[in-house]
């Protein structure tokens, strides 16, 4: 069944599955239609062992997970580096390095009881000495850490006895147990505290995963191997190796010769070349999302500080246009949220259909004049970003708004990126299952991320906060549906489009699942037969 420009359902492991068109060619096994990871047969476990090789357009730009947000660097990271928490395959909150967590009645406090046995790739002990150092070390600014909102209400984490750690909390928060589960938040050892320590571990991980850090060649490939003192299920591959190939016309190409087992690719027409052969094909509906970010505090451009500017732009764009051009219509036009329980509603939004007359209307509002915005684009991490912004280009033009493009690698990007240094962005940004985790590090006035964001309001703060002070789902719903509104009503971004994930396979792999967070986590369940 093709997915295509119609709502998430939520997304179990099951409906993952069936939202999934997966493309099998003949092979000696015979044709079938699988369930996510190809034919029946590819089900079949396969033998412990081997190294599977898993191709990716872009090197990793950082081996530090507090400050990953490149997909690339974050996937590698994600078998490497242990976390509190973590998603499972229905993208519901699970036991991690903590195998429960417990919150008090009046929801200040957040009791968390760590596993016991777990060791480092150094050999060294996990304990709540390296949890209090880990979530210090991310509370604190002078860190820079990515998710650094998402422990925004924790004012204190006490080591109350090796196995046991308490967070204090300014306020009830529950999305924090989800916020823990992210690799931005992945614990390190409480040694790295010292300068040399940190440093070290830029260059080699120290983690708790399934995987241990073996070699890196930069711009060539990342080398893991199986952490055999894993707490969990061992891994069942010998290792991993991610190979760097920027060119996914090569990739396919590797794969087909069978020299790459896996990967994903991004261009919809070149997933489409993996067909027939030895190959399978699956699309995945992604929750990231692709968007075009504006910078209303930006200081280059004051024009984006006003309202209107930014409907006007918003008003100007077809998204499903934008879609059909650069992703070939693989995909579905979006709002702010992707997570499937809090889903925005983009018929809502001011314009939900684009509309050159009221576009040109916000602008003489806004006092009319040519509107020039410098608008960074990357190049590598995802194949559709310039066919995007070419397409955006050409229609803001006919409302006389026009997109000055600087086209940048990705570790350019990603760097411009980050320290806010745009006007305007064509960015394919991580979506997560909780709202809360996905944009409040983004759109609170104290968020982490708010230079990258460029909008705030009181109005935003406030819903943010009553989002996180109840446990109750149906309460967070409206508070977010409200959230998506106010983003919506203010274009604080030009929300576009959510795409699939082509994961392309070797008919040698078998217990690989794509996930519709673009976790990599099944990697230690797969084999190669």
């Amino acid at each position: 069944m093709i997915r295509t420009a119609r709502p998430f359902a939520p997304l179990s492991l099951a409906a993952t599955a069936a939202a999934s068109l997966v493309l099998v060619s003949a092979c000696s096994s015979g044709a079938g239609t699988g369930t996510g990871t190809g034919t029946e047969a590819r089900t079949e476990p396969g033998k412990a062992g081997g190294t599977a090789v898993f191709a990716m357009t872009s090197d990793p730009d950082t081996l530090m997970p507090w400050k990953a947000t490149q997909f690339q660097a974050v996937n590698v990271l994600g078998n490497v580096y242990g976390t509190l928490t973590e998603y499972d395959k229905d993208l519901k909150t699970v036991p991690g390095l903590a195998e429960k967590w417990e919150p008090s009645a009046d929801g200040k406090t957040l009791t968390l009881t760590l596993r016991k046995g777990v060791k480092f790739t150094d050999g060294s002990d996990f304990d709540s000495a390296d949890v209090k150092f880990s979530l210090d070390a991310i509370r604190d600014e002078k860190t820079a850490a990515v998710a650094r909102s998402a422990l925004a209400n924790v004012t204190e984490v006490t080591a109350t006895d090796p196995s046991t750690v308490t967070l204090t909390l300014s306020a009830p928060d529950a999305a924090l147990p989800a916020g823990l589960a992210s690799v931005n938040v992945a614990m390190l050892p409480s040694e790295a505290s010292a300068p040399s320590a940190m440093s070290a571990l830029e260059t080699t991980p120290n983690g708790t995963g399934p995987f241990t850090f073996e070699s890196r060649t930069p711009s060539q490939s990342v080398k893991l191997k199986r952490n055999d003192a894993y707490w969990g299920d061992k891994a069942l591959l010998d290792g991993l190796e991610f190979r760097v190939m920027p060119d996914e016309n090569a990739i396919v190409t590797a794969l087909k010769s069978g020299n790459v087992h896996l990967a994903t690719i991004n261009d919809p027409l070149v997933a489409r070349t993996a067909e027939g052969g030895d190959l399978t094909v699956t699309k995945t509906p992604q929750l990231s999302y692709h968007t075009l970010q504006l910078k209303a505090s930006s200081t280059t451009q004051p024009a984006l500080a006003d309202v209107n500017v930014r409907l006007a732009i918003a008003c100007a764009v077809d998204r499903q246009q934008v879609l059909d051009t650069a992703a070939y219509g693989e995909g579905e036009v979006t709002g702010p949220i992707t997570a499937p329980e809090y889903k925005s509603d983009p018929a809502k939004r001011p314009c939900p259909k684009r509309d050159v007359a009221k576009a040109k209307e916000y602008l003489a509002k806004a006092g009319g004049g040519a509107l020039v915005l410098k608008t960074i684009v990357s190049q590598g991490e995802y194949a559709t970003s310039v066919n995007e912004a070419q397409n955006l280009k050409s229609q803001l033009a006919e409302a006389g708004i026009t997109l000055d493009l600087e086209v940048l690698d990705i570790a350019a990007f990603v760097k411009r990126w980050v320290a806010g240094d745009f006007e305007a962005a064509v960015a394919l940004n991580g979506g997560r299952p909780d709202p809360d985790t996905m944009y409040g590090r983004y759109f609170t006035s104290k968020g982490n991320l708010q230079a990258v964001a460029g909008y705030s309001s009181p109005a935003l703060d406030a819903l943010f906060a009553e989002g996180k002070a109840t446990q109750d789902e149906a309460k967070r719903k409206e508070v977010y549906a409200k959230v998506s509104q106010e983003l919506e009503d203010n274009a604080a971004w030009v929300w576009l489009f959510t795409s699939n994930a082509n994961t392309v396979a070797s008919s040698k792999v078998a217990g690989f699942v794509p996930m519709s967070n673009g976790s990599l986590q099944s990697l230690r369940t797969t084999t190669i037969q």
